[in-house]
């Protein structure tokens, strides 16, 4: 069985991390990754790796478990305990899926229970006690991937093609990028409360209008993006 890794946000506090997270988990080679509870999540950052990253939603981290679970991944938490061990030590075995905790507070007690190991990452400043959810990420799908052998040469490819187009970017990208952002800041994802029930939900576009948790909870970003950014009037710009 071919060697994945997942990522799992549960509750993340600053929404628009989320879109970040998507293009880590895309470089970095992530199979899934794994919204647990809130549903809405700020696609700004993701510089269009949502339209290749698949996504899942659960309600509960009991069900985000079971579903590993069968998929036969190790869960690891991303967090500095007694028990942790260096990332740099490569502690892998198998697929696994990455637990994200709160920017702010880290793992919870809960989150914790449903780990099977920790990893933590050497710093060798003194400077700050940790960094960034999204910073942290990359740094762990990064050393999985080398560990586990993803396709180094497709990825080597791809910059190299990224980096010839980089300089010929389209007026029609600049305008779509600012739509992105617009449309980020008029839902109000910059804003972390929880009560603006107002706001439109991201999230929620790109479900289908019948989508139902219990029997569906697989979805791409493909196309839904695209018809919600359409929704824009390009004269506005």
């Amino acid at each position: 069985m071919a060697i994945e890794s997942y990522v799992v946000v549960h509750n993340i506090a600053k929404r628009h991390n989320v879109g970040t997270l998507a293009r880590s988990a895309t470089a970095f080679g992530v199979t899934e990754l794994i919204l647990v509870g809130r549903r809405d999540f700020n696609a700004f950052g993701s510089h269009g790796s949502t339209s290749h990253l698949r996504f899942r939603h659960f309600h509960s981290l009991t069900d985000a478990r079971l579903f590993l679970k069968e998929k036969d991944c190790d869960i690891c938490g991303v967090e500095i305990t007694e028990d942790a061990v260096s990332i740099t030590d490569n502690p892998f075995k198998k697929s696994t899926a990455f637990l994200l905790g709160n920017e702010g507070t880290g793992l919870s007690a809960k989150e914790c229970e449903i780990c099977d190991f920790f990893v933590y990452i050497p710093q060798y400043g003194g400077g700050t006690a940790s960094l960034n959810v999204t910073v942290a990420a990359s740094i762990v799908l990064h050393h999985f991937g080398v560990w586990a052998g993803f396709q180094r040469e497709y990825v080597m490819e791809t910059s190299l093609l990224w980096l010839k187009t980089f300089k010929t970017e389209t007026d029609d990208r600049i305008i779509e990028e600012r739509k992105s952002r617009r449309e980020s800041a008029s839902n109000g994802f910059f804003e972390d409360g929880e009560n603006d029930v107002s706001s439109s939900n991201l999230l929620d576009s790109l479900f289908p209008d019948e989508f139902d948790p219990a029997n569906q909870t697989t979805f791409t970003t493909k196309h839904k993006v695209h018809i919600n950014l359409n929704m824009f009037d390009p004269n506005m710009y």
